[in-house]
Order: C-alpha cells, then structure tokens, then sequence
C-alpha cells in the first residue's frame, strides 16, 4: 500500500495511491488510527500532494553508511550519532528548498526515512517492524557552514534545522523491507548518489531498537536513517530528486529566499 497526504481545494485527506500513479482512492481517518475508503476517486492532476506526516518529529543519524565516513575523512562512530530536526524543517513533494540569505555552503543528503506507526518503547530490533507504518524518502537538506561551527562545540541545530530543510514523500509505502532497496539521489537529471539500504551500518531494525531504548517514539515520528556518499551542493535553480525502490521520487525545486 501506498499511502498518500494531499490537497483538494484546501481541505486535507489521506488515501492510497493506486499503481498507475494517476488516481488516488481517498479515505476516512488517518494512517495511525485506521483509514476506510470513501469510494471517492481523486486524479493526481487534480491535488497538491504533501508531506506524509504533518509536522513530525524528526530524528536524524549521521554517518550511519561507510562510504559517507569515508568521504567526510571520520572514523566510523563508536555509538549511533543522532540529531533532531524541527518539525518546522519539513516540506512535502514539489515545495521549494530555500536557500538561506546568509547561506554559503548547502548540501543535498538523500536518505530512507522510516514512518512509526505506533507508540514505541523498549523495542527490540527483532520486534521493530511491528511499530513501523511503512517507509519514504528524505532529503537531509544541511548548511554545512553552520553545521561545522555548531559541531565544533558539541551541538547540531542551526545547520540542520533551517525552514525547509526537510523534504517528505510523495507516499508512505508499507509492507517493504528496508533492508536492500536502491537509493537514488539526483540534481538536474545527474545521478549524485547511488546506494542500497543494504549498505547502512544500523539497520532500521537496530535504529528504531536504539532510539526506543533511551526515549518514547510517538506514532508520525520520522527517522532519517542516514545518507551514503555523493553529497554536495545545490544552489537556487536546481531541481533535487530523491528516488527510493518500491517507494517513488520525491522532487523538490531549490529556490533563494527572498531579501
């Protein structure tokens, strides 16, 4: 299943997004208390598709792939190295990334992002799909300036957390395994990064067991697993894609914030 947020006409609906991508059964309710469709069929022409989750928390983990420490001249981490996002980061499919006035150096980051369905504690990684809805596509947008000046001091908001700095979506796609899926990360039509879930050093099994050890994990909450290597720059006017197996494309114009 493929579950789908959207617009018509301003009113917001959840439904499941059939497989010739063009029509949209809509449903009752939402994904965490159940959803029953209407009978209404919606065009995709016809909608504003958004972020799956309105306004989730957001967890991160960085350098959780080989090849991105590798690039970044690290060590692989001793212990999962974590951040938030706010949820004010998050856009949906098509929203613009804005490019900060002040910014100087932003990086594109494409990552699998987990959807939890259910209140989480003290998982299991074994027991961890149980809690899981389904999974999307990410883009860990990153001012890497900012980033680098807060890390040096033992912190991570600015850098990471900026308006916009969150693309979502298009769909939560339930029933995969997150285990080998391939990851696709595009600027302008170029390839940037080419990777497979498969090479993540925390599994999402092991990345929700870790998370839910030390806190409560909430139905809507994301988990940004992690980007492989090729990350780098956009600037206003490009076009990012991020396209993950059995989930879709998600495609965000890069656009400068107005002075």
């Amino acid at each position: 299943m493929r579950i789908v947020r959207y617009a018509v006409d301003g009113v917001r609906h959840y439904g499941e997004l059939q497989s010739d991508d063009a029509r949209i059964v809509r449903c009752e309710g939402d994904p965490f208390t159940g959803l029953s469709p209407t009978g209404r069929i919606d065009d995709v022409g016809d909608v504003r598709i958004l972020s799956p989750v309105e306004r989730p928390r957001i967890f991160g983990f960085a350098y959780n792939y080989a090849s991105h420490v590798g690039e970044t001249d690290r060590e692989i981490p001793e212990i999962p190295v974590c951040f938030m996002k706010p949820s004010t980061a998050v856009v949906g499919p098509g929203d613009a990334i804005v490019y900060p006035a002040h910014g100087e150096l932003i990086h594109f980051e494409g990552e699998l992002v987990v959807v939890i369905g259910k209140e989480a504690r003290h998982v299991k990684p074994a027991e961890a799909h149980e809690y899981i809805l389904g999974l999307t596509c990410g883009n860990d947008v990153s001012d890497r300036i900012v980033q680098r000046r807060e890390s040096a001091f033992g912190t991570l908001l600015i850098g990471k957390g900026q308006d916009t700095f969150a693309p979502l979506g298009p769909v939560i796609a339930t029933g995969l395994d997150p285990s080998g899926l391939a990851l696709t990360t595009r600027v302008n039509g170029t390839v940037v990064q080419s990777a497979s879930t498969a090479d993540l050093l925390l599994s999402v099994p092991d990345l929700v067991g870790y998370l839910s050890r030390h806190l409560t994990l909430l139905p809507g909450d994301v988990i940004m697993t992690g980007t492989p290597s090729g990350v780098g720059p956009i600037h206003p006017g490009d076009e990012v894609e991020v396209e993950i197996e059995g989930i879709g494309v998600l495609r965000n114009p890069v656009v400068a914030e107005a002075r």
